[in-house]
C-alpha cells in the first residue's frame, strides 16, 4: 500500500508544475470566453482528442498518435521527418507544457497537421490534462 502511495505521490509531483498550471488557467479563461457552459478540462476530453484520427490534416499525421505511439510515455518519430520525438506524458518527460512560446509553437503546428485547424483553447487544455496525468 505504502509504495502505491508513493508511485502516486511521484506522479502527482511531475504532474504539478507553476508554469503548466498559469498555462492551464490562462486557456480556461480562454475557455470560459468562448462557452460560458465551460467548467473545468477533462482528461478523457484529452485522451479521446490524442487517440481519435481526424480527416481535416495531413493524411501521414491523422492522429497524434501516428507521431507520439499509441503511449504516451514512449518516444515516438515525426512521421514525416523521421525525427524523434521525446515522450509527451508529463511523467517521462516533466518540462513537457512548461514553456508557453514552445507549447503554443508545436500546438499551432500539429494541431493543423492533425485536425486540418487550430487547437481551441478547450481543446489544448484538455490535452495537457491528459498528458500531466500521463
Amino acid at each position: 500500500m505504502l509504495a502505491i502511495a508513493l508511485a502516486i505521490s511521484a506522479i502527482l509531483a511531475f504532474a504539478a508544475d507553476p508554469r503548466r498550471d498559469a498555462m492551464l488557467s490562462e486557456y480556461a479563461v480562454e475557455a470560459r470566453r468562448l462557452d460560458a457552459g465551460f467548467t473545468s478540462f477533462s482528461a478523457q476530453r484529452g485522451e479521446t482528442l490524442f487517440r481519435a484520427s481526424w480527416n481535416g490534416g495531413d493524411a501521414r499525421t491523422a492522429s497524434c498518435t501516428a507521431c507520439h505511439t499509441a503511449d504516451p510515455r514512449q518516444a515516438g518519430r515525426n512521421a514525416k521527418t523521421g525525427r524523434p520525438i521525446e515522450p509527451v506524458a508529463v511523467s517521462v518527460s516533466p518540462r513537457r507544457f512548461t514553456d508557453k512560446a514552445e507549447v503554443e509553437k508545436h500546438f499551432l503546428r500539429d494541431c493543423k497537421s492533425v485536425l486540418g485547424r487550430e487547437c481551441n483553447a478547450l481543446e489544448k487544455g484538455d490535452y495537457i490534462t491528459f498528458m500531466a496525468g500521463q
